[in-house]
């Protein structure tokens, strides 16, 4: 009986303890995140990468963010940790000589490092795991979990075996726990403690390019929620009413949708504001006769949506307004005729190569239309075509990307005309399918100028 409330009681503790982490994330099964990290030791050349969790600020305006790429490769939701993967090394010795110029045989190694639990702290914040936590392995995912105070010990021990490994040694470039924990251990052994680190987010950049189906479900999700708010921009929109009152509207219903926050600042410029690229201020009352561009979606489960869509405050574009709507829709769908799976590009900001999508649309708008003074409106683009998004709405990529299945990206050319007060942006998030066809996840949201009117009219 003794045991069997020994047993009660430490499934009660880790049920409690393990609450926090049963909010609104989805996370994917821990065999995928366990993957990326086999997947990421294969690019470290037989080094050791190093990386660390977002820090926890107190009375955020939004719930705690973890850091995308500690997110990507774990599925942790906590703050302080680091995560060591030791890249595997084949037997690299020969009758018990090292081979000249070979690493020393290592086997794959992950250890998830928990920090100390503050007690006190949590009282503001909620109760968080360490290392000491009853099945804390298991909650996380990972083969091992040692307390923070491990980390140095467990990173010396690892180069005093093979001192070649100091320079192999992968970490965030701009993490300061990362530079000070290289630093350290050099310093520890006596080697050159200012060399830094080679850039671990080059090689999570590569491998976050191509989504797996449990990504994409997510993207999906966030694409459902961002429409919903969408449309209920359209609905509230008319003469009278502020830019930051739609911006609620947009709020509630991604929080409604099960969403964590918005996954940018969202743009709401109606009049001049619609001109200015990345307009955040959401200050101004609508009037009549004012064009509105929105560029506003959420985060579901840590993965964004992209969307924007431009609508008359009154619900009836004029004539010059309809022909610029039109024109920047034109260049969408040129740009969406021109791709071909494995050899098309976006973001390529010189417009000059012919796999470009940012050519296509390009050339669409700068041949149809014109300005006030009958010059070509290519001019009035002024940025790249689109980007990738995952866990970052601005994914991480090596631009111009070659688009292959699998990646997720926006289509997004505008035209911004000041001394008209129009500005007109359209974009949609893109899925590259298998069978290397464009998929539009936000498809279900009005697109043309009709039914842009049409929706806001309530049909």
């Amino acid at each position: 009986m003794l045991k069997f409330l020994r047993s009660s009681c430490v499934v009660a503790i880790l049920a409690a303890l393990l609450a926090p982490l049963a909010h609104s994330l989805e996370k994917q099964p821990a065999m995928v995140y366990r993957a990326r990290r086999v997947a990421l030791a294969a690019r470290l050349h037989g080094g050791v990468a190093i990386l660390f969790a977002a820090e926890e600020a107190q009375l955020d305006l939004t719930p705690y963010r973890q850091d995308e790429d500690f997110y990507y490769l774990t599925g942790w939701n906590e703050p302080g940790a680091a995560l060591l993967i030791v890249g595997d090394v084949g037997q690299a010795r020969t009758s018990g000589a090292q081979t000249a110029g070979a690493p020393a045989a290592r086997e794959y190694k992950e250890i998830l490092f928990l920090p100390t639990r503050d007690l006190r702290m949590e009282k503001y914040t909620g109760a968080k795991l360490d290392a000491a936590s009853p099945g804390v392995a298991e909650a996380a995912g990972v083969d091992a979990v040692q307390p923070m105070t491990e980390l140095v010990g467990v990173l010396n021990r690892l180069i005093d075996g093979d001192r070649r490994l100091a320079r192999n040694i992968w970490a965030q470039p701009e993490a300061p726990q990362s530079k000070a924990l290289v630093g350290f251990t050099r310093a520890t052994l006596g080697m050159d403690a200012s060399d830094s680190a080679r850039d671990v987010t080059a090689l999570t950049a590569e491998l976050r390019l191509v989504k797996d189906a449990g990504e994409i479900a997510l993207l999906k999700k966030a694409a459902d929620a961002s429409i919903v708010a969408q449309r209920a921009m359209m609905k509230a929109v008319k003469p009278g009413v502020t830019e930051r009152a739609l911006v609620g509207k947009m709020t509630a219903a991604w929080m409604e949708n099960g969403c964590e926050r918005a996954s940018y600042a969202p743009i709401v410029g109606s009049g001049i504001n619609s001109t200015v690229l990345h307009y955040s201020e959401n200050s101004r009352t609508l009037e009549d006769g004012d064009i509105l561009l929105v560029d506003a979606a959420c985060e579901y489960s840590m993965y964004a949506s992209d969307i924007t869509r431009t609508v008359p405050v009154n619900g009836h574009f004029t004539a010059r307004q309809r022909e610029i709507y039109n024109i920047v829709l034109g260049a969408q769908q040129a740009a969406i005729d021109a791709f071909v799976a494995g050899k098309s590009k976006i973001n390529d900001r010189e417009r000059r190569d012919p796999d470009s999508l940012d050519n296509a649309a390009y050339n669409y708008i700068n041949t149809h239309g014109k300005s006030l003074k009958g010059e070509p409106l290519g001019q009035y683009w002024l940025h790249g075509l689109g980007h990738m998004v995952g866990i970052d709405v601005h994914d991480p990529a090596d631009y111009p990307v070659v688009l292959k299945p699998g990646m997720v990206f926006t289509i997004e050319p505008g035209v911004y005309i000041p001394e008209e007060k129009i500005g007109v942006r359209i974009e949609c998030v893109f899925l590259v399918g298998a069978d290397g066809k464009l998929i539009d996840l936000v498809a279900a949201l009005p697109h043309t100028a009709e039914d842009v009117e049409a929706a806001m009219q309530g049909r």
